[in-house]
């Protein structure tokens, strides 16, 4: 097993996880809240890489972070090197990719909390963060947690957007799913057959803890 792509692609999907902790909660809290018409778009810009060909979203964003646009111009002129095919793009990238995987469940999580808890809490004088961090979070947390590790794990498995946008640079981009594609290419099954028992336990593991959670929340 490819020791190297493992260690990135764990630390690509921690990295991950915890942007869309910051990014998908707001938006999905602002989801459930929202009472404006244009709701539906943003739903559907947050949903897209659900039904977009991962080719098409890794060409666009591989034209986005190429040095000939201004956010690429600008990461060149800061970092010394193009954002496309570094660490830095896969990141963006996988942010990008998986956010669905986390605002969905974020959203449908926060959605079943009690809002007569939360209207008691405005009563008390709370404002929208403290509600939201003391009586929202804690009761939508197995939601949360949920979405959490989908977004782990859809992040540690991805490879159209990768092979995209970060190629195959060992030691910098080249991820579990990209050394399995060139161990089969290589035809080295064994290593390509050990790499993929991994990432099948981890999918089973992590399919086991998100219903476990799901089936949590709704009893709770």
């Amino acid at each position: 097993m490819d020791l190297a792509a493992l260690r990135l692609s764990l630390l690509l999907s921690t990295l991950t996880t915890l942007a869309l902790l910051a990014l998908g909660l707001p938006i999905a809290h602002w989801l459930t809240t929202t009472r404006r018409r244009w709701k539906v778009l943003v739903e559907a810009v947050v949903a897209l890489p659900l039904v977009l060909p991962p080719t098409v979203l890794g060409f666009y964003l591989l034209v986005a972070f190429g040095s000939r646009s201004p956010l690429g111009r600008a990461f060149v002129a800061a970092t010394g090197h193009t954002l496309a095919f570094s660490f830095e793009g896969l990141l963006l990238a996988s942010i990008l990719y998986s956010l669905p995987f986390a605002v969905q469940p974020f959203a449908a999580a926060l959605a079943r909390v009690d809002q007569r808890l939360v209207e008691a809490s405005y009563t008390l004088g709370e404002s929208r963060l403290q509600t939201f961090r003391r009586v929202s979070l804690p009761l939508a947390l197995p939601g949360v947690v949920a979405g959490a590790v989908l977004a782990f794990a859809h992040t540690l498995g991805e490879f159209g957007v990768v092979l995209m946008v970060g190629g195959n640079l060992p030691g910098a981009t080249r991820t579990l799913s990209i050394s399995i594609f060139d161990a089969v290419e290589q035809l080295d099954y064994a290593s390509a057959g050990r790499t993929s028992l991994l990432l099948l336990a981890v999918s089973f593991c992590v399919l086991v803890l998100t219903y476990a959670l799901q089936r949590r929340s709704l009893l709770a």
